[in-house]
């Protein structure tokens, strides 16, 4: 058998909010577009944006990353690149390249309005600085422990 992969990653911006709809056997079908932007400079020495759109589709995605993926906000997909074909209403055969995300690869690179993310974690692309870490915990006495290996 040969050896071949299919395997993308992205990070861009929303470009609207995630669709969720349910399979008739209950599973959850997430789909969003995300652009990605390529910069370069042009023959008059002018940079230019070149903006690509991908179509993303992700299964059974977590209420947490349903809540957290809105338009406009940074994210980051790995996945692999899937082609399907349709009929729409006027019978003409459509083609689309989509992209597949693995859901423990799509992480959204943005605190949420309101403050960081719950549960913890750090809040890669938020604005806020880090909390101080010299807070309560600092004036907690240190219990010393001569049995400790280290």
């Amino acid at each position: 058998m040969a050896f071949s992969l299919n395997r993308i990653s992205l990070i861009g911006n929303l470009g609207k909010d995630p669709e969720t709809r349910f399979t008739t056997s209950n599973v959850a079908v997430t789909s969003f577009s995300v652009a990605t932007t390529h910069s370069y400079k042009g023959k008059d020495g002018n940079w230019v944006n070149e903006t690509t759109w991908h179509n993303v589709v992700a299964f059974n995605l977590s209420d947490f990353l349903r809540d957290n993926l809105k338009k406009g906000k940074k994210v980051y997909v790995e996945g692999r690149l899937t082609n399907r074909s349709y009929e729409d209403k006027q019978g003409v055969t459509r083609y689309v390249t989509e992209v597949l995300a693995d859901n423990s690869k799509l992480i959204p690179l943005e605190a949420r309005e309101g403050g960081g993310y719950s549960g913890g974690g750090s809040s890669y692309g938020s604005s806020e600085p880090a909390p101080n870490a010299a807070g309560p915990v600092a004036d907690m006495p240190v219990e010393e422990n001569d049995d400790l290996p280290f």
